[in-house]
């Protein structure tokens, strides 16, 4: 095994380094992973810029990635379900005690969850990794690695969907095409839903929705009033959609989600903005409208390896662009652009393929 694992590492806010990081040893339930392939979400590029999201503030240099899909080479010594050479894909966060959370099947809110990239803890944007080997979950042959790390995304839809209910003829009202207002427009339509709506500045972005199945997009405008948005959506739907699920985090959208969603609906709020948000609560209130929250995702994987394999579900769209991971500091950068939609890293010196 080549013992170096070259590894993107953020310093402190502005300062991504590439550095060798020695390989390190699996555990006992652990698997020693090389990485193969791993994209680059608004969170590491936010880490990046900012040096931090919210509490979570670096204070000592981290590993970033936590989209990612490898191959096992080493199990640890308990680990019974997989093997050198299994191809896996990466759930990032992994609970580290069994609390009421975990218990009840919400693992994702335990308070001490380790999650890549998340300071303290190190992400997989490197090419030796070592990981729980519960949390990494077997690709079928006709999933690709991309695939498998783009699960990572896919299951913030699913999680979505999920909570908001999605169901048989659903309409739904999504706001913005960037990845996750696509995944979750994938997961919408494969969950059954009838008419999905999609919303967006970029016309780019709107076409790439057309792509995955989306029945209406809808250009929006930066000065554009909640309430008329709102009434446009449902003149273009003929009604106003059950589901809206909010992926900007931008208070005018999250006004507008509001506004547009029927009586007795839900809102999702799924993209995170500022701490304090005004928005048209009792408008909300009056009309029982549900407001729920996602934070990540639990007990996704399996379902979205499913979608995968089947064919239900085409993630393979999303990805525009490809850097080895020598170029990170470039994909970074594309990825602060806005430029394409997802941005992939390949790891593996030997097997750049998708």
């Amino acid at each position: 095994m080549a013992q170096e694992n070259l590894s993107v590492v953020l310093h402190a806010k502005g300062d991504l380094r590439l550095e060798t990081r020695p390989v390190p040893e699996p555990g006992p339930n652990e698997v020693l992973l090389q990485m193969h392939s791993v994209g680059i979400c608004g969170s590491d590029v936010h880490y990046w810029q900012h040096g931090r999201i919210g509490d979570f503030v670096l204070k000592k240099p981290m590993v970033l990635g936590h989209e990612a899909a490898g191959r096992v080479v080493k199990v640890g010594s308990a680990v019974t379900h997989l093997k050198p050479g299994d191809r896996v894909a990466i759930e990032p966060g992994v609970p580290r005690e069994m609390d009421e959370f975990f218990k009840g099947g919400q693992y994702n809110l335990s308070p001490t969850i380790f999650f890549c990239a998340t300071p303290p803890d190190d992400g997989n944007l490197c090419r030796y990794y070592t990981h729980s080997a519960n949390f990494c979950y077997k690709l079928p042959d006709n999933v690709t690695f991309e695939e498998g790390a783009l699960i990572e995304p896919l299951s913030v839809g699913i999680h979505a969907c999920r909570r908001a209910g999605v169901t048989l003829g659903s309409t739904v009202l999504i706001c913005g095409a960037g990845p996750i207002g696509l995944v979750s427009l994938l997961v919408a339509k494969a969950m059954g839903a009838s008419k999905v709506i999609i919303t967006d500045l970029f016309a780019e972005r709107l076409g790439m929705a057309k792509e995955l199945g989306a029945d209406f997009q809808l250009t929006v405008k930066k000065g554009d009033g909640p309430q008329q948005l709102a009434k446009t959506v449902e003149d273009t739907l003929g009604a106003q959609p059950q589901i809206t699920i909010e992926c900007t985090g931008v208070e005018s959208c999250i006004q507008t989600a509001l506004y547009a969603t029927r009586s007795g609906g839900v809102v999702m709020l799924v993209g995170l903005g500022a701490p304090m948000t005004t928005v048209p609560l009792v408008n909300a209130a009056v009309r029982e409208v549900d407001i729920r929250g996602v934070f990540r995702y639990c007990n996704t994987w399996p379902m979205a390896i499913a979608m995968l394999s089947s064919g239900k579900v085409n993630v393979k769209p999303l990805v525009t662009h490809r850097f080895p991971l020598e170029q990170a500091v470039q994909a970074f950068e594309t990825t602060r652009q806005g430029l394409g939609i997802k941005v992939m890293l390949k790891c593996d010196k030997n097997d750049q393929s998708p």
